[in-house]
């Protein structure tokens, strides 16, 4: 008999994947080697950025581990624990979420095995709570603790402490045969947490009990083609190869991406309309709907970007400086486990992937462009060229009248006249043309290509320096060259306040060393 509540397959954006609910790939064989270290008797971390498939990974090893038999697993979000403080509250949070884990499982003996327990303190209530359920067990047990970055302070400290010694008394005392604490940041950054500038866990730290440090990497191009087939092999809509590559791009892999892009061409772009195959040009409009729509994923994360240790380290990447950040430095590492910036091959930071880059730099000059005068919108634009020499100027014009102002609205000074020329750019375009842009810490430059009418405006943006045209000008011709445009624009930004106007804004225009034209816009 059919399910009269089954509901077609379809991609996810909304918590964890459901196996007959969801297209998805086989979890367990994105990270196989958790449950290796699970049976071998080991504790370990797993940390990835938010919305990569933690929680999908644990519940799929949890009932994997539960049907072949060999162990107990458990699975137990200690998400209701976040804020609170007091050590005998959390505890008994944190013995609520076990015990809720509990009633919840499938095996019969973990919902029956902390019937009669009492816990005689906050500072042994997890211990003892665990040692009991295991002595009640006649199979080993496997915990998956999800969003253990919830806890904090001294509800974090003796959570960790308890774990570690159950673990290093597993020998004369029953306790779990393995434990994985999963969430955003790994190990060392939850010791970051709980030691404050003069608190020190001594030498009862728990951090030593830990074998390994997992994090679930993005989908490759291949994974996402056959994501994509499932939903083609289900409903009979293609996906062309192009289509696949566009994701890929826009996305670079991250899960929750790769499924709101697919969901917003198939389901709102396309109407569920099967018959239609899903082109790169649908997935292009779909990346614009998720960077104008910005759900809660994207929310939560752009939120982040007003957190002043997350500037730090954001604003030089946002115009490419120079400045120090220190690679290991826990600032550094914070905004790596968000998923907000990635490592170059060459060691510097750049946002995780194109959307993400885009979406950063429309969130914080938002304010700007909407504040610009309307009648920008699509000066310089006749349907076949964008005038970027008039447009150029005419901001030359507004940067000498505004700037101290409008600089004085942003939290990322440093970036702000990048931000506000965009902005400008934003304003004036209006949707009539795509504006895509590169930046990374340490380039001295971002890269600004206007595309519009089937061509190529490249801009460099650059800050003020001895070598800023020499430098500006080489980049530039690089960059036109990957634009494909034989003309581009150089806008150099001088901060210095002894000089006037009269030296700062300036114009000239010379023939690069490979034949193109580049016009210096001095601001």
């Amino acid at each position: 008999m059919s399910d009269p509540y089954a509901i077609p397959k379809h991609f996810n954006i909304a918590g964890p994947c459901v196996p007959g609910e969801h297209y998805m790939l086989d979890a367990v064989a994105r990270l196989p080697e958790a449950r290796t270290l699970a049976e071998s008797k080991k504790y370990f971390v797993i940390h990835s950025a938010r919305q990569s498939g933690k929680t999908t990974l644990l519940r799929a090893l949890t009932g994997k581990i539960h049907t072949e038999g060999k162990f107990y697993a458990l699975y137990c979000s200690l998400e209701a624990v976040q804020g609170i403080v007091s050590l005998e509250d959390g505890m008994s949070a944190v013995l609520l979420a076990i015990k809720q884990a509990l009633d919840w499982s499938p095996e019969e003996p973990l919902r029956n095995g902390l019937t009669s327990f009492s816990a005689a303190g906050p500072s042994i209530a997890v211990s003892q709570a665990l040692t009991a359920l295991c002595a009640a067990l006649k199979k080993p047990l496997i915990i998956f603790f999800d969003e253990a970055d919830c806890l904090s302070g001294q509800v974090l400290i003796s959570f960790l402490r308890q774990l570690r010694n159950g673990y290093v008394n597993r020998d004369v005392a029953p306790f779990p045969w393995s434990v994985s604490l999963i969430g955003m940041r790994d190990i060392r950054d939850f010791k970051a947490q709980v030691r404050p500038e003069s608190d020190t866990l001594g030498s009862a730290s728990p951090f030593n009990i830990v074998t390994k440090a997992l994090t679930l990497s993005n989908f490759t191009q291949e994974q996402i083609a056959a994501l994509y087939r499932q939903h083609t092999e289900a409903a009979g809509q293609l996906f062309e190869e192009r289509a696949v590559e566009r994701s890929f791009y826009w996305s670079e892999g991250q899960p929750w991406l790769v499924n709101a892009l697919a969901r917003q061409a198939v389901d709102d772009d396309l109407a569920g309309d099967c018959g239609i195959t899903v082109t790169a040009d649908h997935i292009d409009a779909a990346a614009e709907a998720v960077m104008r729509c910005r759900d809660t994923h994207i929310d939560s994360l752009l939120e982040r970007l007003k957190e002043p240790r997350v500037r730090k380290v954001m604003e030089p990447v946002l115009y490419g400086g120079k400045a120090e950040v220190d690679p290991l430095a826990d600032d550094t590492k914070f905004c790596l486990d968000l998923g907000l910036v990635v490592r170059t091959p060459a060691g510097a930071l750049r946002p995780a992937n194109p959307i993400y880059r885009d979406i950063m730099a429309r969130t914080l000059n938002y304010k700007t462009q909407v504040d610009l005068p309307e009648s920008l919108m699509h000066r310089w634009m006749d349907g076949r060229n964008l005038d970027m020499s008039a447009l150029l100027k005419e901001f030359q014009q507004f940067w000498r009248e505004n700037s101290a102002m409008w600089i004085e609205r942003y939290d990322y000074k440093e970036a702000a006249p990048h931000l506000i020329l965009q902005a400008f750019l934003q304003r004036v375009t209006n949707g009539g043309a795509q504006i895509v842009r590169e930046f990374a810490l340490g380039t001295g430059r971002v890269d600004v290509c206007v595309r519009y009418a089937g061509k190529a405006y490249p801009l460099e943006l650059k800050l003020a320096s001895p070598k800023a045209r020499i430098q500006g000008l080489e980049q530039l011709e690089k960059y036109m060259a990957a634009c494909g445009a034989t003309e581009g624009w150089l806008v150099i930004f001088d901060r210095d306040q002894s000089k006037d106007w009269g030296e700062k804004i300036t114009w000239a225009t010379e023939k690069l060393p490979g034949g193109g034209t580049a016009h210096i816009a001095g601001c």
